[in-house]
């Protein structure tokens, strides 16, 4: 099992910036793809970012692309550094991993198996 764990969330006034850690421990032994959903009450839960199990590739949708950043020190700790934030922005932004060893990262939330239990974002106008 894999434990992930955010941290990094909070209130931020429009065009502000907040960056979001995730933090996986347990069986860390293996490596893993990244990723990072949101999730605004009554909406369902939303890609924003993923990266691959070394860092070498990523990808942000749309929505936040120019404004969102995924990186990663290391196999076991990603951040998603967010700019420019937006009141559309506020969610529960949720870090999930899933082994892999290829370039691949993943941008469905089906395509994961572990999950953390989220942190706050607020965003006011």
């Amino acid at each position: 099992q894999v434990q992930l764990v955010e941290s990094g969330g909070g209130l931020v006034q429009a065009g502000g910036s907040l960056s979001l850690s995730c933090a996986a421990s347990g069986r860390t032994a293996s490596t893993y793809a990244m990723g990072w959903f949101r999730q605004a009450p009554g909406k369902e839960r939303e890609f924003v970012a993923a990266i691959n199990w070394n860092g070498g590739r990523e990808y942000v949708s749309d929505s936040v692309k120019g404004r969102f950043t995924i990186s990663r020190a290391n196999a076991n700790t990603v951040y998603l550094q967010m700019n420019s934030l937006k009141p559309e922005d506020t969610a529960v932004y949720l870090c999930a991993a899933q082994p892999a060893t290829s370039h691949d990262y993943y941008t469905r939330s089906r395509d994961y198996t572990y999950w953390g239990q989220g942190t706050q974002v607020t965003v006011s106008s």
